[in-house]
């Protein structure tokens, strides 16, 4: 494990394991560096860096929580690895890894995979937010983390019912205390086009095939308007595909990033 200092101060963890061209990945809500752990099959084409968001797992965090602070710990990390980076960020994540590219000129190319912008707000009724203060005020992690993915990501019960008998339900639920910041941050950020329109690196989106309506949306839009991208569906998938399919997924990184 590495620590590298964000601007504010944050100590963030890293990790490195393969050799090649650096591939920095950037975790969504609920997760840390361990979400990558299924396509590790990575590191035989890169050297992969991992890193656990602020306010979970090894990392620090600080007293009054910003969107910006998160995305200068991205750029802090690709600073910190000293050469051009390939950066690949998940849902929130890939917020983060997106807004990060305004901030770093290190970075070689991007990969979004369904990342958490949401072009008509969060789509979580009053009722949902109302149940998710109490159970965040109550401090019952595990029941926040239940209605996250049941009632927000709606996420199928097959899938909810392996995740929890899964090894990394115990880590989830102590980072569940991060989820309704996260919520914020998504409900007030705006995607702005113009912002990116400097932005010529390739871009990779991916789609899991089987997502809903919204995530194409929010695609088609960044396909719009970032100048050198293009959409790659994973077909059968959702929004988990390093964990429900990591041989597809990898494939996918390596075939855009090799040619």
């Amino acid at each position: 494990m590495k620590r590298i200092t964000s601007k504010d101060g944050t100590s963030i963890a890293c990790w490195q394991q393969g050799k090649g061209d650096a591939l920095l990945l950037i975790h969504g809500t609920t997760s840390d560096h361990l979400a990558w752990s299924p396509v590790s099959a990575l590191a035989r084409h890169f050297s992969v860096w991992t890193m656990d968001r602020r306010g979970r797992g090894d990392s620090g965090d600080s007293g009054h929580y910003a969107f910006e602070r998160e995305c200068e710990d991205v750029a802090a990390v690709i600073d910190a690895i000293g050469t051009n980076v390939h950066l690949l960020g998940h849902s929130f994540g890939g917020l983060c890894a997106l807004e990060a590219t305004r901030l770093t000129e290190n970075i070689r190319s991007l990969i979004l995979y369904e990342p958490s912008i949401s072009l008509t707000g969060s789509g979580w009724s009053a009722t949902v937010e109302t149940n998710l203060k109490i159970l965040h005020e109550s401090e019952k992690w595990e029941e926040v983390l239940l209605l996250f993915y049941r009632d927000i990501l709606k996420t199928p019960r097959s899938e909810l019912m392996a995740l929890q008998a899964g090894p990394s339900w115990k880590a989830r639920t102590a980072t569940s205390r991060t989820i309704l910041r996260e919520l914020r941050s998504i409900n007030h950020y705006v995607f702005n086009p113009q912002r990116f329109s400097f932005l010529q690196i390739p871009v990779l989106l991916l789609l899991g095939g089987d997502s809903p309506a919204r995530r194409y949306d929010t695609a088609n839009l960044l396909s719009q308007s970032l100048p050198n991208s293009r959409i790659e569906i994973l077909q059968g998938q959702q929004h988990s595909a390093m964990r429900t399919a990591p041989d597809l997924f990898a494939h996918e990184i390596v075939r855009f990033l090799k040619n």
